[in-house]
């Protein structure tokens, strides 16, 4: 790592515009996202950018490439890395969730070796195994909605915001798994030899959070 740069991890995507506003507003940077337009590395005065895919996020802050990151909890907990999560900042608000059609509720609640399809394999493993439940876990990249309509699956488990997706196709949450935000995380070398540029960072971000409620 290069002690006289700072360098972040941000995901692309829905959290990258509230992410680069709020470095703003804690002085860290001077640039809009449309400054930083499609460059994928941005620098200016000792803060390195990287624009990363979400997914991507926490390996390049644990490996090392990048001193810390800011990516959703969803994310964090399906990578299983070894960060720490420094801030929850409150954006990018939505819920982990198991959904299905409300016809099979119970079915697919109660019975044995159902069928879950879900861009979140370790999570889905990772919450049935605490219930001592064996499942048949079926990894999609794509609109995991459809798994369920095409029989491919009995429920879903995925990020929903707003459930307008699910109930255009006629899919309800029928369980909450847990809420999902984005978070600030610092890679644990970091954070001892990066401390003195680190720690106020945090503390800065902390104070214009806490202003915003």
């Amino acid at each position: 790592m290069n002690n006289d740069v700072l360098t972040i991890a941000l995901a692309k995507g829905r959290l990258a515009e509230r992410s680069v506003e709020l470095l703003n507003k804690c002085g860290a940077i001077k640039a809009g996202l449309d400054s930083i337009g499609r460059k994928l590395v941005f620098e200016q005065e000792g803060i390195r950018l990287l624009m990363v895919k979400p997914a991507d996020v926490p390996i390049y802050v644990e490996r090392g490439v990048a001193d810390a990151g800011i990516v959703g909890k969803d994310t964090l907990l399906e990578s299983g890395t070894p960060l720490y999560e420094m801030l929850d900042l409150n954006f990018g608000e939505c819920r982990l969730c198991i959904a299905g059609f409300p016809q099979n509720a119970e079915r697919a609640i109660t019975s044995a070796n159902r069928r879950v399809a879900t861009k979140y394999p370790n999570i889905a493993r990772e919450f049935y195994a605490v219930r001592s439940e064996n499942i048949d876990i079926i990894k999609l990249a794509g609109s995991v909605e459809l798994a369920p309509i095409l029989g491919l699956s009995d429920v879903i488990l995925d990020v929903v915001e707003s459930g307008r997706t699910l109930r255009e196709n006629g899919l309800v949450v029928l369980e909450d798994i847990c809420r999902v935000s984005a978070r600030f995380v610092v890679n644990r070398v970091s954070l001892k030899t990066k401390g003195d540029r680190l720690k106020p960072l945090i503390s800065e971000m902390a104070r214009k959070l806490e202003e915003e409620k």
